[in-house]
């Protein structure tokens, strides 16, 4: 990029930086520093469906392994400072970091969700993308475009990124789910069954 072209891009970014800021309602400005980087905020709305493993909160030096797995409320909204040069796997791993998560970030992706002609579209972003640009470019405005944060989809799991006590857990979780499901359709047929039974007793009249 040559010089004339550096200071066109810096300067339309200024603009957009002030048009941005000009929008914003919750004062979370973004900040243009003179090489042209610029900083602000961006909230990723945490939509897990798998426990998550976070580390216990421990005093610098202590080295003890006292991990837990649990399942992170749904809708759960984080907010992250971050620059126009931060990457989407960055902020994976910055989010992570937040919430003291021990997760491998390899295991999520980050989508962006946009709305349009009141259909809501989910798409998911590469790794090597700019979230603050994103939001630059699309304002303020959550209901225009919002990040999420989910794991990746069945067929795109990296397996061998879990653990053997993850993957133990997981089984056990499936384990309980399908016995949930099963005792939730003996009732449903069960219920069926007596429902058919009732109505025959009252169409059969013995001669």
């Amino acid at each position: 990029m040559d010089v004339q072209k550096e200071k066109e891009t810096k300067e339309a970014i200024k603009e957009k930086v002030q048009i941005y800021n000009s929008d914003v309602s919750d004062k979370l400005k973004m900040t243009l520093n003179s090489n042209g980087v610029y900083t602000g905020f961006i909230k990723v709305q945490m939509e897990l469906c798998r426990p998550i493993t976070v580390r216990a909160s421990l005093n610098p030096g202590k080295h003890i392994n006292n991990e837990t797995a649990f399942y992170l409320p749904k809708g759960c909204m984080n907010t992250l400072h971050i620059s126009s040069t931060n990457t989407v796997r960055e902020v994976i791993e910055a989010l992570l970091k937040k919430f003291l998560v021990a997760d491998n970030p390899a295991k999520f992706a980050l989508y962006k969700q946009c709305h349009r002609e009141d259909q809501v579209y989910m798409c998911k972003l590469s790794e090597t993308e700019h979230p603050l640009y994103l939001r630059l470019m699309a304002g303020p405005r959550t209901d225009m475009l919002s990040f999420v944060l989910r794991e990746h989809e069945t067929g795109e799991v990296l397996w061998e990124a879990f653990s053997l006590p993850e993957l133990h857990n997981f089984l056990r979780i499936l384990d309980r789910e399908e016995d949930e499901q099963l005792q939730n359709l003996k009732r449903r047929y069960a219920a069926y069954r007596e429902k058919l039974e009732e109505a025959l007793g009252g169409v059969w009249q013995p001669g």
